[in-house]
């Protein structure tokens, strides 16, 4: 432990610890040069040359990453047989801290949020060449800031500390996972690849939204193995606020073999947006369906749940890359873009028949208009002939002829 107060490479003052773990010790410090608050992270101390290269190759890596969700990587030294990285300071709660406040789930809207953001990071991290694979995502690992702005740290501490440090690696697994939120390939050392961050990210969800830890891989695998029912309990059955949409693309991102989780920072990017677009189409259905009595307001605006807000986020801004998800997550996943053309369809097939429909009642009144002034006019064909044999028939009674002179 480094003492407060000590300075090192003449111009990092260190102020506290702010947490440490297995990879290493985290402080907070004063950059005495620009005057600011960074976080300095120490790394396990090394004598290997061969390590050392590599930390600096890695750390001059994260130094040219740039995302609005990473914290930037300043400066990087040795000193006094340690390796430190020099990371911006970010300020605010772990999403682990907040969980165990609520006590509760996090709303849905609110973890589809989070969920687009950190989707969009992994895209950028696993983009790279090679990918980087963050192998370590969980609430702990989720920095939230007073602005609603989350931070994706490399590495989870204790309860209440800052939590920034590296364990990104482009293939190799490491030492320091934790058990819940890991793949089985990671804690089987049996090598780390996009797939795994994917595992990782869906673990967190499932916590964030059922506010229960998941079950590690190796006992589902195990349980999966002797033919038994996965152990994992459904998102719905801890958390009936959760649409079935929602725990469909969750559950897919932690099947157990990586080899059948075939599925990509921005595929599961793309079908949660699917699974946002119909929680939303449910929601104004409900509405319309479903009317508060006295409230007009009501029957033209989706009803939206006080524990479940409705997004304003960029997962429905997104276009999806597909519309169906064969073998993997919701069996059938509609754009609103799909919708929209079917409700235009609909539309218009029943403006046509309606207008088929007053075309022959028009026509219908017309003639009845013709038949009608033809019967004012000239009278009804048979009503001559009627008036005939009614004066026949009276004079049959009088006696009467018709060659008589009164005739």
């Amino acid at each position: 432990m480094i003492s407060p107060n000590t300075i090192l490479q003449n111009r990092y003052r260190i102020v506290r610890e702010l947490g440490h773990g297995g990879m290493g010790t985290v402080y907070e410090a004063i950059d005495q040069r620009v005057n600011c608050v960074v976080a300095l992270k120490q790394t396990l101390a090394t004598n290997d040359q061969e390590a050392r290269a590599a930390f600096e190759r890695e750390a001059a890596l994260l130094a040219n990453l740039r995302h609005q969700a990473l914290p930037k990587v300043m400066d990087y030294f040795s000193e006094n047989e340690g390796d430190f990285l020099v990371m911006e300071f970010i300020p605010g709660h772990d999403l682990a801290e907040l969980l165990e406040l609520r006590s509760s789930p996090f709303p849905q809207g609110q973890v589809l949020q989070w969920a687009d953001q950190l989707l969009r990071v992994l895209e950028y991290l696993h983009g790279q060449s090679p990918p980087i694979v963050h192998r370590d995502i969980k609430p702990a690992n989720l920095k939230l800031t007073k602005q609603g702005e989350i931070f994706l740290l490399d590495f989870g501490l204790a309860k209440g500390s800052v939590g920034q440090m590296s364990t990104v690696d482009t293939s190799r697994s490491v030492r320091g996972y934790t058990p819940v939120y890991s793949s089985l390939e990671q804690i089987h050392a049996q090598g780390t690849d996009p797939r795994s961050d994917i595992y990782s990210l869906g673990a967190t969800l499932y916590h964030l939204l059922t506010s229960a830890k998941p079950i590690d891989a190796p006992t589902r695998f195990h349980a999966l193995e002797e033919e038994q029912l996965d152990p994992l309990p459904p998102v719905q059955k801890l958390n009936s606020l959760v649409s079935p949409n929602v725990a469909s693309v969750v559950h897919q991102a932690m099947v157990v073999s990586r080899k059948h989780r075939n599925l990509s920072a921005g595929e599961m990017r793309d079908f949660l947006m699917h699974a946002t677009v119909q929680n939303a189409e449910a929601e104004q259905l409900g509405a319309a369906t479903k009317p508060t009595e006295g409230n007009l307001a009501s029957t033209i605006s989706p009803a939206v749940s006080p524990t479940q807000p409705a997004l304003s986020n960029p997962l429905a801004e997104a276009q999806p890359a597909a519309t169906t998800m064969p073998g993997r997550g919701p069996e059938q996943l509609t754009t609103g873009r799909d919708h929209a053309v079917m409700a235009t369809n609909e539309s218009h097939q029943t403006y046509s028949v309606r207008r088929r429909g007053s075309l022959i009642a028009a026509g219908a009144l017309v003639v009845l208009i013709l038949v009608g002034f033809m019967i004012w006019w000239r009278g009804w064909p048979f009503t001559r002939e009627t008036s005939v044999a009614r004066r026949a028939y009276r004079r049959c009674r009088t006696g009467s002829s018709m060659h008589s002179p009164s005739s």
